[in-house]
């Protein structure tokens, strides 16, 4: 392995700055067959939640321009499941990072407490979903309830926390300085950005759940847009996400201030591409004349 990829994130020690984003690798064993897991920074498992969920109903992923919309409603088999008959599975064969999600802000301290155990190395925040006991809030849309999931999960456990921000917000600074004002140890964005498709034979929406979550390449100039004002404005690291499909997406997310990146929709067609992505980042920095991946990042000259 190059020590040109080599770092360092909250601790952990990264083969590569390159993650794969929750939802878009499973556990990270299905693609064991393809890639070095242990060369990836981690793996973002698939979202983990309290209780088993069956996901949505009807459609839920349909291509789009440039992308993909997904609604698959967070479909997992729950944190005990996880933690009894998965966890063991994987815990050696690369650095897991669990994502998780709640209906409340009690929900996210009791998952950093239960996920608290040797083989996670991080856990990360999803926190694109409702407060069922705030009428519906959505935690990451608001300053407030932001900072309390982050304070309820760092004070439950002694894992690095990552917060994942919604991009479906007025300004993402401010959510990013109150995580951050309340503990986070990284922040990674964006998650995926609200959409939807209609079927103009039908009439109706083509995904089950109407709108859904629109990930890939369409999305990166948002993803970059957003990283370098959050890189702006806060001092922990940041993990940029959003339709990175080649070493030339990665270092523009190093230019605007990522300190790592992580591949998601991509994986769907090309289940090595991390690997590729890797390879080519490597030898790009070869050719910059640099000997370190920490060397090119935040440099953007604007």
């Amino acid at each position: 392995m190059s020590e040109l990829l080599q770092t360092e994130l909250c601790g952990m020690k990264l083969s590569t700055p390159i993650f794969t984003a929750s939802g878009t690798f499973g556990f990270g064993e299905e693609f064991a067959d393809f890639i070095d897991l242990k060369r990836l920074g981690g793996v973002m498992v698939k979202c983990i939640t309290l209780k088993p969920r069956r996901g949505n109903d009807g459609v839920r992923i349909t291509e789009t321009p440039s992308g993909m919309l997904n609604a698959i409603g967070l479909e997992n088999p729950g944190v005990e499941v996880f933690l009894s008959n998965i966890l063991p599975r994987i815990k050696d064969k690369m650095n897991v990072i669990v994502n998780v999600s709640g209906s409340s802000v009690e929900d996210y301290g009791k998952l950093a407490e239960l996920l608290d155990v040797d083989g996670v190395t991080a856990l990360e925040l999803n926190i694109s979903c409702p407060n069922v006991k705030d009428g519906g809030i959505i935690f990451g849309t608001d300053s407030r309830q932001a900072a309390k999931v982050t304070q309820a999960a760092k004070s439950s456990t002694s894992k690095p926390v990552i917060v994942k921000l919604s991009p479906n917000v007025t300004d993402i600074t401010e959510i990013a300085k109150a995580c951050e004002a309340a503990g986070a140890d990284c922040l990674s964005l964006i998650n995926t950005l609200m959409g939807m498709e209609i079927n103009i034979h039908t009439w109706r929406p083509t995904l089950g759940n109407v709108t859904g979550g629109l990930s890939g390449g369409a999305i990166k100039p948002v993803a970059l847009r957003m990283v370098w004002q959050v890189a702006n404005v806060v001092k922990v690291p940041i993990i940029g996400m959003g339709g990175i499909r080649s070493a030339a997406d990665a270092a523009e997310f190093f230019l605007a201030g990522a300190s790592a990146v992580a591949i998601g929709t991509a994986n769907f067609a090309e289940p090595a591409i991390t690997m590729k992505i890797a390879d080519d980042l490597e030898d790009y920095l070869r050719r910059c004349g640099l000997h370190s991946i920490k060397e090119l990042i935040g440099k953007v000259r604007a």
